[in-house]
C-alpha cells in the first residue's frame, strides 16, 4: 500500500532542498520526486533528512493525485503530463517563490522584483548594492544565488529577487513594493508556445506589485492595465521618468551623474543602471548613494565583461548571452565603438529564430560561429567563418583583429551542446585570451 503524502516536492537541486527544509520547519514531511536518476542534492537530502523519501527517475502519478499541494521546481514544465493530471484534478501546484510570498504575507511590502529576458542579474545585483550602500538590510536571491526560502532566516528590510518566467508561472501572491520587466525577447521557445505566452508569464509580476517600472523603449514591457507605474529608457525623460539627456543620467529634471562616470560598458548596461536606480529610489535610496555605486560597479562575470586588452585589442566575455535578444543588446550597446567588432557566436539555440540578429550584424566586421546552431547564425552572412572549437574561434579572432578593435564572445545561444553551463564557456574563452601574450 502506498504511503500518502500531503506535500510533494518535484525536482531536487538547491531550490528543492530549500523547500524540504522549509516544509520540515512547518512540521511537514514531504515526498521528493525527481526525473533524473541521480539528482543534484540527493546526498545532502539523505544526510540532512534521512526520513524524507526520494523517488528518482520519474514522477509517480499515484502519489501526485493524492497530494494537497505540489511544490514544483522551475525547471519542470507545468505541462508535464503527470503534473497536468494533478492540476486537472484541482491539486494546487506552486513554486518556492509562492511559498516565500505566503510566508511574508503579514509584512509590509518589502520585495523588489526583477524579471526580463536580459539584464536581470546585473540589475538585481546593482539594486542590492545600492540598498546596502544606503545602510539598509537587504539581500538578493531567487533565480540568482540564494533560494528565496533561505532568505527567510535573515533579518532584512528588503528582499531583492531575480525572477524567471518559469518561477513566475507558479507565483500569484508576491506583494512587491516595486517590480520591473526589463525587456522581452524570444527565449525558452522550446518551452513556450509563442512569444505571447512567454510575455504573459513575465508580466504576471505586475499585478503582484504596488508600483511597476517598465522599459518605455520596449512596448512588450508596458502594463496592459493602468497602475502605479513609471519608466526608464535611454531617451529624454518626461515628467518623473528616468532617462538620459546630453550624456547624463536624469530622474525627471534632476541630474544624477554623467555617463562618463559610469563603470559599466555599453548602452544596454546604461539602461540596466537606469532600471536599478528607479527600483532603489522606490525603496528610499538617495541619488548620491546610487551614483557612487554606479561609479564603482564594474559588472558581473560573463555579462559584457571586459576581460583583457591584448596587443591593443579589447576582449569582452558575454557568455551569459544565451538568447538572441542578449546578443542584439550587446551589439547595440557597442554600436558607437570606432574600431572593428569581431563577434564569436553559436551554441544551442533552443529553437529560437536568429533573424533578429541580421540587422545588428551590420555593426560586425567579422562573424565567427561555432556549436550546434552555429551554422544557422552563419547563414545570416555570406562571409561568416565557421569553426569547431572556442580555441579555433579565439585564434581566428586574434588573427583578424587590430589595435582598437573589440572581440566580443556573445553566443546568442545556450552552452549545453559544448559546455556544462555558460560560466564554463566564459571561463574557457577567458583562459584562451589570457594565453595570447604567452604566444
Amino acid at each position: 500500500m502506498l504511503n500518502q503524502y500531503s506535500h510533494i516536492v518535484l525536482g531536487l537541486g538547491v531550490s528543492g532542498l530549500s523547500v524540504v527544509r522549509f516544509l520540515e520547519q512547518q512540521g511537514i514531511t514531504p515526498l521528493v520526486m525527481d526525473s533524473r536518476r541521480q539528482p543534484p542534492g540527493a546526498d545532502a537530502l539523505k544526510a540532512e533528512f534521512p526520513n524524507v523519501e526520494l523517488i528518482c527517475g520519474g514522477f509517480d502519478c499515484r502519489y501526485l493525485v493524492q497530494a494537497s499541494q505540489i511544490v514544483i521546481s522551475p525547471g519542470i514544465a507545468i505541462d508535464t503530463p503527470e503534473v497536468r493530471a494533478a492540476v486537472d484534478m484541482g491539486i494546487e501546484v506552486i513554486g518556492d517563490v509562492e511559498l516565500f510570498a505566503r510566508a511574508i504575507a503579514d509584512k509590509p511590502p518589502c520585495v523588489l522584483a526583477i524579471t526580463g529576458s536580459n539584464g536581470k542579474t546585473t540589475v538585481t545585483t546593482l539594486v542590492g548594492e545600492m540598498l546596502k550602500a544606503a545602510g539598509l538590510k537587504a539581500e538578493v536571491g531567487g533565480n540568482i544565488g540564494v533560494p528565496v526560502l533561505e532568505l527567510l532566516a535573515l533579518d532584512l528590510d528588503f528582499y531583492v529577487l531575480e525572477l524567471s518566467s518559469f518561477q513566475l508561472e507558479t507565483t500569484s501572491s508576491l506583494n512587491c513594493l516595486v517590480s520591473t520587466c526589463l525587456n522581452i525577447s524570444e527565449d525558452h521557445m522550446d518551452r513556450y508556445a509563442d512569444l505571447h505566452a512567454y510575455k504573459t508569464a513575465k508580466l504576471s509580476l505586475y499585478p503582484q506589485s504596488r508600483k511597476v517600472i517598465f522599459n518605455r523603449e520596449d512596448p512588450l514591457t508596458i502594463p496592459s492595465d493602468p497602475m502605479n507605474q513609471n519608466s526608464f529608457g535611454l531617451s529624454t525623460p518626461e515628467g518623473d521618468e528616468w532617462g538620459i539627456v546630453d550624456g547624463k543620467i536624469y530622474h525627471g529634471s534632476s541630474e544624477i551623474m554623467p555617463l562618463s562616470d559610469v563603470a559599466l560598458l555599453g548602452s544596454h548596461n546604461h539602461a540596466n543602471l537606469l532600471a536599478a536606480m528607479a527600483l532603489a529610489f522606490s525603496a528610499g535610496v538617495d541619488k548620491q548613494t546610487m551614483a557612487q555605486v554606479a561609479a564603482d560597479f564594474k559588472g558581473l562575470p560573463h555579462r559584457c565583461e571586459l576581460i583583457a586588452v591584448k596587443q591593443g585589442v579589447t576582449y569582452v566575455n558575454d557568455s551569459k548571452a544565451t538568447n538572441v535578444g542578449a546578443t542584439v543588446a550587446a551589439l547595440q550597446g557597442l554600436s558607437d565603438h570606432l574600431g572593428d567588432i569581431i563577434l564569436i557566436a553559436g551554441g544551442d539555440g533552443k529553437g529560437a529564430d536568429f533573424r533578429p540578429l541580421k540587422d545588428v550584424l551590420g555593426n560586425v566586421t567579422h562573424l565567427i560561429t561555432l556549436g550546434r546552431d552555429g551554422n544557422k547564425i552563419a547563414a545570416l552572412r555570406d562571409d561568416a567563418i565557421q569553426v569547431s572549437t572556442m580555441a579555433e574561434a579565439v585564434a581566428k579572432a586574434q588573427e583578424l583583429a587590430s589595435a582598437g578593435d573589440i572581440v566580443l564572445m556573445s553566443p546568442a545561444c545556450a552552452s549545453l551542446d559544448m559546455y556544462p553551463n555558460f560560466m564554463a564557456r566564459g571561463d574557457d574563452f577567458r583562459q584562451l585570451v589570457e594565453q595570447i601574450d604567452a604566444e
